[in-house]
């Protein structure tokens, strides 16, 4: 399991660091081609459970939230109104001509929570790497919650004795959220340091190694948020996985529940504190 996890991650890596060096196109095609297979998986479970899913309107809408709302407009916050508002009419329009009438609104629940899960919300990635220095902000993000994770999981492993959540996940411990929290901040304090060295100036005045430390934990919190409601939704589900895709760590869905909420907790951030 531990070799399997490790290798899937240095060969996943460098795939992430050129997609996010070059930025643009390569970027968008990364988050859409990993938020498409995890809208898959997503799908999936759902008919797993015998619960209805408009499976074609969810990988559709996801698509076109994660690449293609730069062709609306150029504000973000237009594209994705936009988006969301056509993609509720045009479900709710759709439910009309299903056979199955009685389970017609269960599925329009279940299809637009995926979209908006992972469409809405993940597009929030694409938009950080389309700030000023978002370069920097998603290394930054990706590399503290990447070390909160991996610290968690190998605090609760050593560690764990007290659950965190045990009606949502059981094998999750308050000692590997503790851990999650300082490997964010160790991970956070890292690439700091590192990418001041390699893009001296590209982060914006006022962001110095103590708010670096403060966002490490708000990283790490929102982070372990996001993989409980991932944990609950599979537990709902009846799945301890979302899929076997990445070897050691699950399915895409597995890999991204962090991000998700991660990508949305920085981009507010930065434009909150940190506006160009």
């Amino acid at each position: 399991m531990l070799k399997k996890r490790v290798l899937t991650t240095l060969i996943s890596l460098p795939v992430f660091i050129a997609a996010n060096w070059f930025g643009g196109q390569w970027f968008t095609a990364l988050i859409a081609v990993c938020g498409l297979m995890a809208a898959w998986e997503y799908c999936r479970l759902v008919e797993k459970a015998k619960a209805p899913v408009m499976t074609s309107f969810v990988l559709i809408f996801v698509l076109l939230f994660l690449a293609g709302s730069n062709l609306i407009a150029n504000d973000f916050t237009a594209n994705q109104s936009y988006l969301l508002i056509t993609g509720v009419m045009l479900s709710l329009v759709w439910l009309l001509f299903r056979r199955d009438k009685e389970t017609a609104f269960a599925s329009w629940v279940w299809s637009l929570g995926g979209v908006i899960y992972l469409g809405l919300l993940f597009s929030h990635a694409i938009a950080l790497r389309g700030l000023p220095n978002g370069l920097n902000w998603v290394f930054f993000a990706v590399i503290a919650n990447a070390f909160s994770d991996s610290a968690a999981y190998f605090t609760g492993r050593r560690w764990g004795r007290h659950k965190l959540a045990p009606n949502i996940s059981p094998k999750k411990t308050r000692e590997g959220a503790a851990g999650g929290i300082a490997g964010a901040v160790i991970g956070g304090a890292g690439i700091f340091y590192l990418l001041q060295a390699v893009t001296p100036g590209e982060f914006p005045a006022g962001f110095g190694l103590a708010q670096a430390l403060v966002l490490s934990v708000l990283i790490s919190l929102t982070g372990q948020l996001g993989d409980l409601v991932e944990s609950l939704f599979k537990r709902n589900m009846g799945a301890k996985e979302s899929g076997n895709l990445l070897p050691g760590h699950g399915g895409f869905l597995d890999r991204l529940d962090s991000v998700v909420f991660v990508s949305v907790l920085v981009y507010y951030y930065v434009i909150l504190f940190h506006p160009a």
